[in-house]
């Protein structure tokens, strides 16, 4: 066991459990002041519901086991999971689980942007139950655990199937679903620096998210961070240049959006391509994402409130076909070559990948909405959305004046 390198991953654990809290800052400033703190419930019931199900069988389902499509149950409740690891073992394995763990508990948090202000709070608990075992944890396997993405040659460094598009789609789906919220106020961001603040942890954090997948302190690690800043960087300007563009004004919160949507395009290639590639790949996820939330969300006419699907979604998307165009074996000598790299291939496989998350993730979301309809409602009556759900779910203020 290779003490720095857990040391390492111990540290990156805590960087990424930091962007749920991060998350659920950024969500609360976006939407009005009547329903900002059941936005953060909807983060922090995930941190709590997702580390349980985790430890009971998540983990298990995702990381266990060798089948093509799910796991099995030897480390249900943590069986056989401790601090010794099989001989070769770098960190120990409970080390890697709490690691994976806040990768499930942002994915989840995510999604919650897509249903601000109007779902059941009940049927929300309900779904994201569902949505861990029967998205995230096979989808993780087919990713990470020798499933089938695997299998088939497809790689993602650090979630840009995994969690960016299972969230989006999932964000979609529940958006789709619930309708529009009901309302004659305008729906504009309430306090605007609780969202900066929260984008800044999110930020933060994003380097414990990919830096750590590199799984050690190495040159692989280091490529990681360098492209992920850039890309983050190279988002701001992707987005923020079409803006000034199209609205003649450069906006704050274009530019902490622009960022996010650079991270979420690096993600999955962070550890496999070039800095050149990443400046590419973090221009264009500023300008499909700014098209996704400012144009295809008016086209489609669906109410996804914090933008999960048009940041994450969309971005998680075009990162995961972005790197099967620009990953490089001279970057990391571990893949294979992308499509302009001479390797058609790799592109196909990560087409694949992309495609069946989305097609699965949409169709899951929508099987799990329609039983849970069955027992609860999914949306808030108009009288419980008008007050806020501040008050008519959770009984509280957050602001008494």
């Amino acid at each position: 066991m290779d003490m720095v390198t857990s040391v390492f991953i111990f540290f990156c654990t805590l960087l990424v459990w930091i962007m749920t809290p991060g998350i659920a800052l950024f969500y609360g400033g976006l939407v009005r002041r009547k329903n900002v703190l059941s936005t953060a419930m909807h983060s922090f019931s995930a941190l709590a519901i997702v580390s349980l199900l985790w430890i009971i069988v998540g983990y298990s389902l995702a990381f266990s086991g060798d089948g093509v499509f799910i796991g099995d149950l030897n480390n249900a409740f943590l069986h056989g999971v401790g601090f010794q690891g099989p001989e070769g073992s770098t960190i120990p394995p409970n080390l890697f689980m709490m690691f994976q763990l806040t990768f499930a508990i942002i994915a989840t948090g995510i999604l919650t942007g897509s249903i601000a202000e109007r779902m059941y709070f009940p049927a929300f608990l309900v779904f994201i139950v569902g949505w861990l075992l029967f998205i995230y944890a096979p989808v993780a396997h087919w990713a990470w655990g020798h499933g089938w993405f695997e299998r088939i040659g497809a790689i993602d460094f650090a979630g840009g199937t995994v969690v960016h598009i299972t969230s989006g789609v999932a964000g979609l789906v529940l958006a789709i679903m619930l309708g529009h919220r009901k309302t004659n106020e305008p729906l504009a961001p309430h306090n605007l620096p609780l969202t900066i603040i929260g984008g800044i942890l999110v930020w933060f954090g994003w380097y414990g998210f990919n830096v750590g997948s590199a799984g050690a302190f190495n040159e692989i690690a280091m490529v990681a961070f360098i492209n992920t800043n850039t890309a983050a960087v190279s988002g701001i300007v992707g987005w923020v240049a079409i803006e000034w563009m199209l609205i003649k004004k450069p906006t704050m919160l274009g530019v902490i959006s622009g960022a996010l949507a650079g991270l979420v395009g690096i993600t999955p290639a962070a550890g496999f391509v070039s800095t050149g590639a990443s400046v590419i790949i973090g221009l264009i996820a500023g300008g499909v994402c700014f098209w996704a939330i400012s144009s295809l969300k008016k086209r489609l006419k669906y109410d996804d409130a914090l933008d999960a699907f048009g940041l994450h979604g969309v971005g998680g998307v075009w990162g995961s076909i972005a790197t099967g165009l620009f990953a490089s074996k001279q970057v990391n000598p571990a893949i294979e070559n992308g499509l302009f790299y001479g390797n058609a291939s790799m592109l196909g496989a990560q087409l694949v990948a992309t495609l069946a998350t989305f097609a699965y993730a949409a169709a899951v979301s929508f099987v799990l909405i329609i039983l849970i309809k069955r027992v609860w409602p999914i949306r808030v009556d108009s009288e419980k959305e008008h007050l806020g759900l501040d008050a008519s779910l959770h009984g509280e203020r957050a602001y008494q004046d």
